[in-house]
């Protein structure tokens, strides 16, 4: 009975923090994540695909900043198996997924020397400052449209604003492990 006493405090206290900032659908899952432990006591950032945005929170549940994202260019939850090992000039279009589910997060460093969030190594699946390199990409205008419709253009990494990722992403999940939980876009997140 004390446990479910301190389970209901805890989700009233993180509705209290979580709901007035967030879409209702990313505060209940936020809340989820820390009345049962899930995150680990971790930050954590959620992912909402169908929308295009990251939320970032700290590990008490406390959404400390979100911003639009570029993400892989094909719909789908699934990465292509064996990806992560494949070149990029590899990968078909149809196969650029970002997969969907929950990631213990890691900072790491990519080829280029730059740091990067890692979210699947496995799947080569990172969260990074979107790089606006090849022009005809037009990803810094993609990232600041008003739709979601353009935000479908990598190999399946998260692609935040450059400065969203200096000031949320890499003090919270940057520094140590933490959590990332990327929603779905073909079934729901309860699923």
């Amino acid at each position: 009975m004390k446990r479910f006493i301190s389970f209901v405090l805890c989700l009233a206290a993180c509705s209290a923090t979580v709901a007035a900032d967030a879409p209702a659908e990313i505060a209940q899952f936020a809340q989820r994540a820390v009345a049962t432990g899930d995150s680990a006591q971790r930050p954590f950032a959620i992912v909402d695909k169908r929308n295009a945005r990251v939320f970032v929170f700290d590990a008490d549940g406390r959404l400390r900043g979100d911003a639009p994202v570029l993400l892989g260019l094909a719909r789908g939850d699934r990465s292509v198996p064996g990806i992560g090992e494949r070149k990029m000039s590899e990968i078909r279009p149809e196969e650029r997924t970002t997969p969907a589910g929950r990631f213990l997060s890691e900072p790491g460093r990519n080829m280029q020397g730059e740091d990067i969030v890692w979210v699947d190594y496995g799947a080569a699946v990172s969260m990074h400052r979107v790089r606006a390199n090849d022009k005809s990409e037009r990803r810094l205008e993609r990232l600041a449209s008003a739709t979601v419709d353009d935000n479908r253009i990598s190999y399946g990494c998260i692609n935040v604003p450059a400065d969203f990722y200096d000031a949320h992403v890499k003090p919270a999940l940057g520094t140590s492990r933490g959590m990332v939980y990327v929603l779905p876009e073909t079934a729901s997140a309860t699923d």
